[in-house]
């Protein structure tokens, strides 16, 4: 039996981390492979881009999607990419913006029962 509703969530929660890099990528192709994700980002070829970051793990273009993802309001994307990058500070940040907006709409969603009351 679940003790709490967050125990159902446990381990790696409601955010696949398991997308991450190969392994058997030589440093070679990692290089290529970063540069056209790069030229794909810049290109406004956005998942292209963020598939080929995924694929080699780069930490700086994983974060350049997620602040992508951030600024075009889907933030559990972004909080993907910043998890993937291993980007606590941008994550963390994310994540307490996240949890004032359901504190919101909790203290509205009582307002609303203590009116009908």
């Amino acid at each position: 039996m679940v003790k709490n509703e967050s125990d159902k969530f446990s381990g790696e929660g409601l955010i696949k981390t398991t997308d991450g890099p190969r392994g058997d990528l030589e440093t070679a192709s990692k290089a290529q492979l970063n540069r056209r994700g790069n030229e794909l980002f810049n290109a406004g070829q956005i998942e292209q881009a963020r598939r080929l970051f995924q694929t080699t793990g780069y930490s700086d273009g994983l974060i350049r999607v997620g602040d992508w993802y951030r600024e075009h309001h889907k933030p559990v994307e972004a909080l993907k990419m910043y998890k993937l990058a291993h980007d606590d500070e941008r994550s963390g940040a994310l994540i307490e913006r996240m949890a004032l907006v359901v504190q919101n709409l909790l203290h509205e969603e009582d307002q609303d029962d203590e009116s009908i009351r």
